[in-house]
């Protein structure tokens, strides 16, 4: 188990400031400068470059980051898991962007639950980096994300690949006829908020063809999913999206797939995990569950 100077340790890679570090942690600065000094004897090399009053990690630094991330998120997990592994009852703490917590998540939980009604289970859903982050620091287990990550820095598989695809009103004269991809930026484009993962891969799609935001008329930016999906099919805009996200509206005619020839676009859901977890084969063995009922959808 590692001691309270690690936690300071942690505190400070991730405020990059022995001020905000201290604060953070209720303690003074001259303390954390201790703490750090200490692990730098105890490890016999240094943790931080301070060079031109910037705190940086050396390499040594990253490695133990890494190492003790994964020892105090397995440990907060242990403590929570130790009785359900006594009883035999499987309960787990996930995150999940938007896209997938809400279209993708609730069927394949509802099924896990009626199967094993004694699972206990918790879903958080926010955007890609605050998941990361909350994976980073312990307070979840692992998470399933659309958006794009270092996957150097994670254990990571592939969840299932699916297609990103634009839509329109089914009045829209895009829903009529094949158009090109210069022709759909005289529309309003409606699309999620910064830090989104739909938002993330549409602006490199966007970028692969040549294109960014500003080529479009005018723009809209909304936080909520299905918000979105009303606005485009009352005709005040086009989107992008994964075609899991409207695959019910597709089918009752109140959204139309907008044909743009030669537009293939294939993304990665992916289950992400901290580095050599103590937990990863309990972890697998809750992927192989998910997986398993999504494909049986």
């Amino acid at each position: 188990m590692l001691d309270f100077r690690h936690e300071t340790f942690l505190a400070l890679c991730s405020c990059n400031s022995f001020t905000k570090a201290a604060e953070l942690l209720h303690i003074t600065q001259p303390a954390v400068s201790q703490h750090i000094k200490y692990l730098e004897e105890y490890y016999g090399c240094k943790l931080f470059d301070t060079t031109n009053r910037k705190i940086r990690l050396t390499h040594q630094g990253e490695l133990l980051k890494e190492f003790a991330m994964t020892v105090f998120s397995d440990s907060k997990h242990f403590k929570e898991n130790i009785s359900s592994i006594k009883t035999d009852t499987m309960q787990f703490s996930f995150g999940a962007t938007l896209s997938i917590g809400e279209y993708v998540m609730p069927e394949i939980l509802s099924s896990l639950l009626i199967k094993y009604p004694e699972m206990k289970i918790h879903m958080s859903v926010a955007n890609t980096q605050v998941l990361l982050e909350r994976l980073n620091s312990g307070g979840l287990d692992f998470i399933v994300v659309e958006g794009l990550f270092d996957k150097s820095e994670y254990d990571s598989t592939l969840f299932s690949s699916e297609r990103f695809i634009p839509v329109c009103s089914p009045n829209s004269e895009f829903a009529k006829k094949e158009v090109d991809f210069k022709e759909i930026t005289t529309s309003r484009l409606i699309l999620r908020e910064r830090g989104s993962g739909t938002r993330e891969i549409f602006e490199n799609i966007l970028q692969k063809n040549n294109y960014t935001l500003h080529a479009f008329k005018s723009m809209i930016e909304i936080g909520n999913m299905a918000a979105i999906k009303k606005m485009v099919s009352n005709g005040l805009g086009i989107t992008f999206l994964y075609e899991v996200a409207v695959k019910h509206e597709i089918e009752n005619g109140s959204l139309s797939l907008i044909n743009i020839p030669d537009f293939s676009e294939q993304r990665e859901f992916n289950f992400v995990m901290l580095k050599n977890s103590f937990f990863r084969e309990r972890y697998m063995q809750v992927y192989e569950l998910l997986k398993q009922t999504f494909g049986g959808s």
